[in-house]
């Protein structure tokens, strides 16, 4: 009878019901100081197969969600500085970052080798565990007030260089799916894939250094972009020409074979308030959040939860596994890096705990691998089980980690 239902419900009939009770848990769960992604993976977990079988994942479901991912990844990027990133890798901040990093990724690839997965599954679970949500962190300590504290600071910056790394991987892994997993077509599929990975950073770099050259003449491409503006009559011109901007550098990836979220990630890093003007990047940011927020992040969070499946979950060891491993790894990786940098013992382990949040970007890695079927059912169900849990807990064990280094929060 619940299959019926679900194929009378005209499309937009599934969009409204599946937006309206994305919004209304998203509010509960904000109410509560938590993400609201958290409600809107929920919401579809109940509509879904998985309790009410109401509503399944259909192509037009997909085609908005992949518009979600392209917009959250855009207002990630819109979040880092390549600035920031360049200071991550200055000093003994590159120490941490590395073993925020590649602790997690053993770690993970190690568990999915102890539960025999396949070579690219276990790879794929190390990248999610090693991931550091940026926009979750920069929302949980902003929430604690420790936004601007030293060690916020580094968790974010600690985070930028984790999410770039982590793209640039999933842009190499994705090259590889098409191939017959012998030894030496992974290293060719590698190679091939680092060199269009290479390729990429030097256009990347080329457009930086072109801006920076730029900005020392002033505010020269602000009033340049602010006289075209101006003369266009047409709506939004603005932000037209930002996502033309973006586009261009997806379209590229694209066709260098990599994933289009990485370039739209890389290109969006570019547009910064000295470029553009405080005003012009205000105005993109709050159009691309309305976008994103409003509509499109809710349908792809409650997307996630469609495809999420209770009974897929056999293998309880490995969803175990994977979140022990998640929090250990993680903790452990800032926490040495931390000591290894010189930081205070509970310093370091403060820091571990804030590097701890997954959320928005494991999620977008995890749903991507599961769309190119890289990743089971199961295994895409224990990776969202991870990142809400490990988004969950989160702020309240950073809280009292803060309050150890004598840094009370404001919440």
């Amino acid at each position: 009878m619940m299959e019926s239902t679900h194929q009378v419900l005209p499309f937009f009939t599934n969009l409204l019901i599946l937006l309206v009770t994305a919004r209304i848990l998203g509010e509960v769960f904000e109410r509560f100081k938590q993400p609201a992604m958290i409600g809107e993976i929920i919401a579809g977990i109940i509509l879904g197969p998985s309790i009410l079988n109401l509503i399944h994942r259909t192509e037009d479901i997909k085609v908005i969600s992949e518009l979600g991912i392209f917009l959250l990844v855009i207002i990630a990027g819109l979040e880092i500085n390549i600035d920031d990133i360049l200071k991550s890798l200055r000093g003994r901040n590159i120490i941490i970052s590395i073993m925020a990093f590649f602790i997690p990724i053993i770690g993970g690839i190690g568990i999915g080798y102890v539960f025999n997965q396949d070579v690219i599954t276990s790879v794929f679970i190390g990248l999610c565990v090693a991931i550091t949500a940026l926009p979750v962190s920069i929302r949980i300590l902003m929430d604690l007030g420790k936004i601007n504290s030293e060690v916020g600071q580094k968790i974010i910056s600690i985070a930028i260089f984790d999410d770039v790394l982590a793209l640039s991987i999933l842009g190499v892994l994705l090259n590889i799916k098409d191939t017959d997993m012998s030894v030496m077509s992974i290293l060719k599929a590698c190679g091939v894939s680092l060199l269009k990975l290479i390729v990429f950073l030097v256009l990347l770099s080329f457009a930086y250094l072109m801006i920076r050259k730029l900005l020392k003449r002033g505010n020269y491409i602000q009033e340049s972009l602010d006289k075209l503006v101006s003369f266009l009559k047409g709506k939004e011109p603005l932000f037209a020409l930002f996502f033309a901007f973006i586009l261009l550098f997806s379209t590229f990836t694209e066709n260098l074979g990599l994933h289009f979220i990485v370039g739209a990630f890389f290109g969006s890093m570019l547009i910064s308030e000295s470029l553009i003007g405080k005003n012009n990047l205000h105005a993109i940011e709050k159009t691309s959040s309305n976008m994103a927020m409003g509509f499109l992040a809710p349908i792809f969070f409650s997307g996630i939860g469609l495809e999420f499946n209770f009974t897929s979950i056999k293998n309880v060891g490995l969803l175990l596994g994977i979140l022990i491993v998640s929090y250990l790894s993680k903790i452990m990786g800032g926490f040495l890096g931390g000591r290894m940098a010189g930081l205070s013992i509970k310093t370091s382990f403060t820091l571990g705990i804030g590097l701890n949040a997954r959320g928005i970007m494991e999620l977008v890695i995890a749903n991507i691998a599961y769309r190119n079927n890289l990743i089971n059912t199961e295994v895409f169900s224990i990776l969202v089980v991870m990142g809400i849990v490990t988004t969950l807990t989160t702020p309240l064990l950073l809280k009292k980690a803060f309050g150890k280094i004598g840094e009370p929060t404001t919440t």
